[in-house]
């Protein structure tokens, strides 16, 4: 051991103040942006004359490009450090929100909502590659709290999200979400370069264009932006995106099979079946998650003649009881346990929606709907933890950007089950539909759950990980 105090200080408390600080402000980039955008579209809509699903690009393409961004960052972090990754990532958030500042048309806008997906993506893999490493190195368990902190930030700033875009562009406009973004990374630039240890030094065996397969995240992304653009239209949906998307995805499947390192290693999930069962687990669960998210908030105001601030405020319990279930997961010893206790929840928040109605006091409706809070913070530091056990040592920092991947599929897979439910405007009977499919969802997680006999024992999450 090294005589250096901050050596024995690390050893001590390797997850201390100044480790996780950094790593948790950067973990608040990606989820605000996503929400705080919610209460500037009508505005955008209005300077840019834009409709309804001109603008929904503008949540799409952040998202579409988180799903691509977090394995192709994770796969960086892995290769080049994990720290390099994270202050280059801050590095183009910044640009993003000087970008924003300035834009002059909607489709500018687009370009740095992608900006925006890229840079906010390498805050998550980077920190569970930076666990890892500080984990291995002082032969810690798996840091269970710390986890529970990024998936507590993430649910709160998720919520605070609408709040705060709100404030900000009542104050100073809709281009102040955007700049937003400038102070919020610089700090925590700073302080990552200031408090997280430099990357040990690394080999890169060949070129970055062949580590990182670009023809595989090309694939990806054409076949993911194929689904995107039938289902932002699915009243007039353009049919011919659909055997695009197949051709697509059945030609990044040829090529990941003929490849070693592949974007989207197939091999390594077909062998690996526990981290596929999860990555399963966690787009199904976030697919319930998200029907919440997008769908309440909805029939509130379509239904229940609620405006978007009431509406806000009804889900203030929901995200009380995600922070707290984040932080109380971080502390179980198991896995199967709270994901279990998380999808008998959903069950009874689905059964709870069944019986309210748009005449319902706003009260019982935030009742109804806070249970969904539980698995909604559960399940997101459950799989995080799980992710750290099953994954291979040296994958970890891609495996982590593909579990984001996959809950970006559940969120894209809900708007299609909203879709569906509501139809042209949300109602009681629409709810009651969403709330049946929300109920079928997790009543099979459940069981497949209960079942399953590729999580790590309670034993096991507990020991180092070697």
């Amino acid at each position: 051991m090294s005589g250096n105090p901050e050596d024995h200080a690390a050893a001590a408390k390797p997850f201390g103040f100044r480790f996780l600080l950094p790593i948790a402000l950067g973990s608040c980039l990606n989820p605000i942006n996503s929400t705080m955008i919610a209460t500037a579209l009508v505005p955008i809509a209005t300077e840019f004359h834009a409709g309804v699903a001109q603008t929904g690009w503008l949540i799409a393409a952040l998202y579409l490009c988180c799903a691509v961004a977090q394995p192709t960052l994770g796969r960086l972090a892995d290769l080049l450090g994990a720290r390099r990754v994270y202050v280059a990532s801050l590095v183009m958030v910044m640009i993003a929100g000087l970008a924003g500042r300035v834009a002059p048309s909607l489709g500018w806008l687009v370009v740095v909502r992608v900006l925006l997906g890229i840079g906010t993506s390498g805050a998550y893999p980077s920190a569970m590659r930076l666990f890892r490493e500080r984990a291995d190195a002082t032969g810690s368990p798996p840091p269970r709290t710390a986890m529970g902190l990024l998936s507590l930030m993430g649910v709160a700033t998720a919520a605070v999200g609408p709040v705060l875009g709100g404030v900000l562009t009542g104050m100073f406009g809709w281009h102040a979400i955007f700049t937003v973004n400038v102070p919020l990374a610089l700090i925590t630039l700073v302080l990552v370069l200031a408090w997280i240890p430099r990357d040990p030094p690394r080999r890169v065996r060949r070129s970055l264009w062949q580590e990182l397969d670009l023809p595989g995240i090309a694939l990806f992304s054409g076949a993911l932006l194929s689904v995107m653009v039938f289902l932002l239209d699915i009243e007039h949906p353009q049919w011919i995106a659909l055997p695009i998307a197949a051709v697509l995805g059945a030609l990044m499947v040829w090529h990941s099979l003929r490849r070693a390192d592949p974007f989207i290693d197939l091999r390594m999930l077909a062998k690996n079946m526990p981290l596929s069962v999860t990555y399963l687990r966690a787009a199904i669960a976030f697919t319930v998650v998200y029907c919440i998210f997008y769908g309440f908030a909805q029939w509130v105001e379509g239904a229940g003649g609620y405006s978007a601030a009431q509406a806000g405020i009804a889900t203030v319990p929901l995200s009380l009881l995600a922070g707290v279930s984040s932080m109380l997961g971080a502390r179980t010893r198991g896995l199967r346990g709270p994901f279990l206790f998380a999808f008998s929840c959903s069950i009874v928040g689905a059964v709870a929606l069944l019986c309210i109605h748009s005449a319902s006091p706003l009260w019982l409706m935030a009742a109804a709907v806070a249970l969904f809070g539980i698995p909604q913070g559960l399940v997101s530091v459950t799989t995080q933890a799980a992710v750290y056990m099953q994954a291979p040592a040296e994958q970890l920092g891609a495996a982590s950007g593909l579990q984001r991947t996959f809950s970006y599929i559940g969120a894209m897979a809900a708007t299609v089950v909203i879709g569906v439910c509501y139809g042209h405007r949300p109602t009681d009977q629409s709810l009651h539909s969403l709330a049946i499919g929300m109920a079928v969802m997790s009543g099979l997680l459940l069981v497949a759950t209960l079942f399953d006999r590729t999580l790590p024992r309670a034993d096991d999450v507990s020991k180092p990980h070697s």
